[in-house]
Formats: structure tokens, sequence, C-alpha cells
């Protein structure tokens, strides 16, 4: 199960409602194999869009969406049979993989589900900067699912 964050929905009139947010970052995870974790998606303005970007992208421009991966897709805690004694044996209650964190300028993106859909299959892994147009078609055959 994905448990997901929104905030910011303030900057952004005529987001997606929680709903479509779900459902849009399902069908993204589950393209990546990835059935649970925890999501946050973050809508801010140009002004955080561009320090994020020149921080971390090298950027100095704002841009329409960046994405942190946390956890990756290593196992957490070790996994296997250590997580499973542990929630067996009550040593853990619930792990959670932190997918990672969806940061969405509005100003700077014309759809918005599209660009959740975008930021969640970096977060699964994907790059269309350096693949040969597998995240792209991707993003466009899942878009046709949603519309």
């Amino acid at each position: 199960m994905l448990e997901i964050e929104v905030e910011g929905r303030e900057l952004a009139p005529g987001a997606p409602n929680d709903d479509e947010i779900r459902t849009a970052l399902e069908l993204a995870f589950a393209s990546a194999g990835i059935g649970s974790g925890h999501v946050a998606i973050h809508f801010v303005d140009e002004a955080r869009s561009q320090e994020l970007a020149q921080d971390y992208l090298g950027k100095d421009d704002a841009t329409d969406v960046i994405s942190f991966p946390v956890d990756g897709d290593e196992p957490i805690f070790g996994g296997g049979d250590e997580v499973a004694d542990a929630v067996a044996g009550g040593g853990v209650e619930e792990l959670t993989r932190e997918l990672g964190d969806i940061v969405i300028c509005p100003e700077r993106t014309h759809d918005l589900l599209e660009t959740v859909v975008h930021g969640a299959l970096h977060l699964a892994g994907m790059d269309h900067e350096v693949d040969d147009g597998q995240m792209l078609a991707l993003q466009a055959e899942l878009m046709g699912w949603l519309r």
C-alpha cells in the first residue's frame, strides 16, 4: 500500500485530487514493480524550485519537477528473513519503504497529473536523460490509462 502526503496544494489551483494522485502514483510505481512505500508530493513556487534546481541539479532556473529518491530498491533493514522474523516476533510493527519526495512547480508545468507520473517514474529509478526513450514512452502509456 502506498502512503501519500501532499503539501502546498494551495500553490496548485486545479491540482489533481488525492484519489487522482493515488491512482497515478500506483500505476507509475506498479510499472516498476513497486507496490508499497511512502511518497510525498510538494507543490512549491518558482523561487523554491529555482533554489532546489540550483542546489541539486546545478541549474540556475526553476524546473517543473525534481524527484528525491530515498530508500531506492535495497531491502529495508537487510530485508529477507531478518525482516520477516522481526515482524513476526513483534520487534517491528511495520516497515515502510521511503520512496522519496516529488517537488512540483505548478507555474512550470502544463499538466500536474502528468508531472506526478513523471516524478514517480524518476523515484522508481528511470531517467529520460540517459535512456533511449523508454521512460517518456511509458509515461505516455500511463497517461493514456489515466485520461
